[in-house]
């Protein structure tokens, strides 16, 4: 059995996202993303071969999608199935509180 809090060990003041593997199965893999102000660098696109479920737990984000607007602001409670080969980046997350998203990745 494998147990803990999700707003543990955050470091709000971290330069850099942090990924944490919350648990991987055969064809599930979930993760805990916590950012401090990070976006996706310019010109990059996520481009992933399995559906992602995301969930914000704290803070705000907002997902850009290539060649769809409007960008999709997320904050506390709302979550977002995108499907595989979406491509999208994140393209702004509040740099004045930690913003954690719960990610499902799964085939």
């Amino acid at each position: 059995m494998k147990s803990g809090n999700l707003l543990d060990q955050m470091d709000p003041s971290a330069k850099q996202e942090l990924t944490r593997l919350i648990c991987r199965r055969e064809s599930v893999r979930i993760e805990r993303i916590v950012s401090t102000g990070q976006s996706s660098p310019p010109g990059f696109w996520y481009d992933q071969p399995e559906h992602e479920w995301v969930l914000v737990l704290e803070g705000r984000g907002v997902i850009e999608f290539e060649g769809q607007r409007p960008d999709r602001e997320l904050a506390r409670g709302d979550f977002l199935l995108i499907e595989p080969h979406c491509r999208h980046r994140v393209s702004w997350t509040d740099p004045d509180q930690p913003t954690v998203w719960l990610a499902v990745f799964f085939q």
